[in-house]
């Protein structure tokens, strides 16, 4: 078609094209530029029975400080979460936690498959999962790395049991929910009731109840981590 032969119609046509076509572009180029800026990801350990809260909450707050969240599991499938609370006023008292069903989170990948190398940390939340995952010999392999490199690792509630299966907090003090003391100790680290602790490449809480001043230190260390490279 030559110019000659344009309509009116084809001229507001082609005009009212150009807007969208200018902010594809854009869109792009401004995903380009953010991925650009994105550091290596940040690993969370996830399991059946994981702690809504615990792992929520670093999901999405994590990526805001352009770090992506890898969620890894046993296997690469659809995972539930949980709630885990002592209920304030219950018609029959619960001496300890009451476990109810929470949202669903999907792991990206196996722990076999994992590259610890290409992450640039590690966040271990809590619930009832770490009570089995502990038992996995490929997610103790990636855990021990993290330790052995200096990385930033988080470690709530009972993600505890996590890093004390895996021998990496021998001589460290640390901090978790009251009723995992016992699991800090028999890993060999000394136990504290605090919100928040802080020991070399490890910062630890006791429950989601110390998201805000936990993930304040954690990004901190993560951030600082990033600098140094």
């Amino acid at each position: 078609m030559k110019p000659n032969d344009l309509t009116r119609r084809d001229v507001c046509r082609l005009l009212a094209a150009v807007p969208a076509g200018l902010a594809l572009t854009a869109s792009t180029t401004h995903a380009k530029q953010e991925n650009s800026r994105m550091n290596k990801p940040v690993l969370i350990p996830i399991g059946d029975a994981t702690e809504a809260m615990d792992t929520l909450y670093p999901f999405f707050r994590i990526p805001e400080d352009g770090f992506p969240v890898v969620v890894a599991g046993p296997e690469a499938r659809l995972y539930h979460m949980v709630l885990h609370e002592v209920p304030p006023s219950p018609d029959v008292p619960w001496d300890i936690t009451q476990e109810r069903p929470g949202y669903h989170i999907k792991a990206e990948v196996a722990f076999r498959d994992v590259d610890p190398t290409q992450y640039s940390g590690m966040f271990v939340s809590g619930g009832r999962a770490p009570e089995y995952l502990r038992y996995d010999k490929d997610l103790m392999r990636i855990t021990r790395h993290f330790f052995e490199a200096g990385k930033p690792v988080a470690v709530v509630c009972h993600g505890i049991e996590i890093v004390s299966a895996a021998g990496v907090i021998k001589g460290r003090t640390v901090t978790t929910v009251a009723k995992c003391a016992l699991d800090a100790e028999q890993g060999g680290a000394q136990y504290v009731d605090k919100p928040v602790v802080i020991d070399g490449n490890l910062v630890s809480a006791r429950t989601w109840h110390d998201n805000t001043p936990f993930m304040r230190e954690y990004m901190k260390m993560l951030n600082a981590s990033v600098k140094k490279a």
